[in-house]
């Protein structure tokens, strides 16, 4: 065992030469050979084999000594020679190369820590370094020093410095440097080719003005461990579509594309695409580098199209699933024939620039049903797992029930796919006098005025709850401003074209389908689909704040509708969700209803 302390000589690891007496061939003695000059009288000379014995010893003494040497040059893990910011690492482990670049930092810990003066621009700020993840990868370094390149002979008499692992948070670092740019920063303009109407509207490029993240990101980590002043570079970019090729756009196709109608020829016929439905189909979408490619975006052709595709098309008619007799019921779809739109597009392109032949040739494919009979078969709708019902005055003859009935037709039948989201304003669409919706009450900043599409919100209210208590996921909704008691406090929903809109996903591996019904007075919604939960409930909490009604005096005339008041609440309400036995859900809802004021149609009294 050696003790450390303990001094000890050095162990002799020179070769072992083996020497074997030879005997030269001897006729008598031979004359004596007088010395060489300057070798002391009476001297005799070493015999031949003497000397290179001696040689051979020599020899093998250098040997070992360039093997011991060796062996000093290649101890530990890193190459003897390494250092990294200072520290000599060469020689080392690697637990003791990191042990002792570690405690450089330490030593360096106070300037590494300070804060880091940086410009950018015309504006100088200090930016802390760990605010920006400014540090070194200890181990990252030692490996790097580890793998060192280091010939043989460098490695005896050479040295080398490695660079440290510096790391940094590119997107904070990013962050820091846009609030010392500042306003100083300009974005890119990227060019565009619009149309108002079949005018072509042009945006001139211009080039942006930034800081490239990765070089702001070199020039930080070497100045923060060289403990100087960092300025960051910006970057001028300028977008790839000049202005010379933009006013070539415009010259060559943007302009003679409306300047005269296309005509469309099919086997069943033609048709003739105008000025202004090119210019609703023709696109110069803009990449981020700003180059402009044009394309037709034959979807919003067609939109712009509308009926005229009739004379030619036959859409497609998908699958449909109706309620008879108390079960689903699935109607078989239909496939159509329709355009092919990825030759249109390119083939419509392709004439655009020119001022005559503008005619292209439609290629008509059969189209199959978006949803088939075998696919709603395959969805699992097989029974009813929730129902709501609301009830109304007036019976089918007012105007607001007639919009219940408009909206509870339009939503009939509906499938919501699994992991769908339906939105009732993108089912529906806008709700006007062109979609047979009528005027009736809607509240307008704080009161019940005429409005077209009145009572549509009762409906929204009847297929929140049906989805609520079917388990569905509430995605968007917001109650009435006011409470109305023929609603359930807070499980309510309002709706207003296109602001206010109400969603909900089918979080469930089924898909569903909406069923709606209505008579005189009352409209139903029930949702399809197969039933996951035992029950689902509502517990509601006590209502509180409550806030009592204004008397407001209003001008009397057609627009005036007389109201009682309505207490104002805050109340929350818990869906209590639970299968196999247990509680697997519980969601709180909480709402804050206004006060709604007595409103009077006439003078306050004298």
């Amino acid at each position: 065992m050696t003790l450390y302390g303990e001094i000890r000589p050095p162990a002799d690891d020179r070769p072992t030469v083996q020497v074997t007496a030879v005997t030269w061939p001897d006729d008598g003695p031979g004359p004596v050979t007088a010395p060489p000059s300057g070798e002391p009288e009476g001297s005799r000379r070493r015999p031949r084999r003497v000397r290179i014995l001696l040689a051979a010893g020599v020899t093998g003494v250098v040997l070992a000594a360039v093997a011991g040497a060796g062996a000093w040059a290649y101890a530990g893990d890193v190459p003897r020679g390494t250092s990294v910011l200072g520290a000599e690492l060469g020689g080392r482990s690697r637990t003791d190369a990191h042990r002792e670049l570690r405690a450089e930092l330490d030593r360096r810990a106070a300037t590494l820590a300070a804060p880091l003066r940086v410009t950018v621009g015309g504006r100088t700020a200090e930016i802390n370094p760990t605010d920006v993840g400014l540090g070194v990868d200890v181990a990252a370094t030692v490996a790097a020093a580890a793998e060192a390149d280091a010939h043989p002979v460098s490695r005896l008499v050479g040295s080398r410095t490695v660079d440290p692992v510096v790391t940094v948070d590119v997107d904070r670092l990013d962050a820091a440097l846009r609030k010392v740019l500042g306003d100083q920063a300009r974005p890119m303009t990227v060019p565009a080719i619009t149309y108002k109407g079949t005018t072509p509207k042009v945006t001139q490029p211009k080039p942006g003005l930034a800081f490239d993240p990765q070089r702001s990101a070199d020039a930080v980590r070497a100045g923060w461990l060289a403990g100087t002043p960092v300025t960051v570079p910006l970057v001028e970019s300028q977008p790839a579509t000049t202005v010379e090729e933009l006013d070539r756009l415009v010259a060559e196709l943007a302009g003679p594309a409306v300047a005269a109608p296309v005509t469309l020829r099919t086997d069943k016929g033609s048709v003739t695409i105008p000025p202004t439905a090119i210019a609703k189909g023709l696109r110069f979408t803009a990449d981020k580098a700003g180059k402009l490619t044009p394309t037709v975006d034959v979807k919003r052709l067609r939109s712009a199209l509308g009926d005229d595709l009739n004379a030619i098309e036959v859409p497609p008619k998908d699958a449909t699933m109706t309620i008879a007799g108390g079960r689903p019921k699935v109607t078989e779809g239909r496939p159509g024939q329709q355009l092919d739109t990825a030759t249109l597009g390119r083939d419509l392109l392709a004439v655009l620039p020119k001022p005559d032949g503008r005619e292209v040739t439609g290629e008509l494919k059969s189209t199959p049903p978006e949803v088939t009979a075998e696919k709603l078969a395959g969805l699992g709708i097989k029974e009813r797992v929730s129902t709501f019902t609301t009830r109304f005055t007036g019976g089918m003859a007012s105007s607001r029930s007639q919009n219940i009935a408009t909206i509870a037709r339009e939503v009939d039948g509906t499938i919501v796919l699994p992991g769908k989201t339906f939105s009732l304003n993108g089912h529906t669409g806008e709700r006007g006098y062109a979609q047979g919706y009528r005027d009736a009450p809607v509240i307008l900043d704080g009161k019940l005025v005429p409005g077209v599409g009145g009572g549509t919100s009762q409906f929204t209210t009847t297929l929140f709850n049906a989805t609520y208590y079917a388990g569905m996921e509430d995605v968007e909704h917001k109650p009435h401003s006011y409470w109305f008691d023929r609603y359930p406090a807070v499980i309510e929903s309002t709706i207003f074209w296109p602001n206010l809109d109400f969603k909900f996903r089918n979080n469930t591996q089924y898909g569903l389908l909406i069923d709606t019904s209505y008579t005189s007075s009352t409209i139903t919604v029930s949702i399809w689909s197969t039933k996951i939960y035992d029950s689902v409930k509502t517990e509601y909490g006590p209502r509180r704040n409550i806030t009592t009604p204004k008397l407001i005096h209003l001008e009397p005339g057609p627009t005036c509708i007389p109201s009682n008041g309505i207490n104002g609440f805050t109340q929350d309400a818990f869906r209590v969700i639970k299968k196999g036995g247990v509680v697997v859900k519980r969601e709180k809802f909480t709402w804050r209803y206004d006060a709604e004021p007595r409103y009077v149609c006439g003078p306050k009294p004298s």
